[in-house]
């Protein structure tokens, strides 16, 4: 039973932290093209690191 609402709180765990990570993802696009648009190559850069750093939580997560 123990082992059974563990597994529950860890999915319900992963499933917010998916959430979270999506609403990240949206807002450093949204940085990104605001960069693209001013030509900004240090931020466009910057931004595209945080954006890998993201995904890759993502795909150890299953979520992407």
């Amino acid at each position: 039973m123990k082992q059974l609402i563990g597994s529950a709180k860890k999915n319900n765990a992963e499933r917010e932290r998916t959430a979270v990570l999506r609403l990240e993802m949206d807002y450093e696009l949204a940085t990104l093209f605001e960069a693209m648009t001013e030509k900004n190559e240090k931020k466009k850069t910057q931004v595209k690191e945080k954006l890998e750093r993201i995904r890759m939580e993502l795909v150890k997560l299953k979520a992407l």
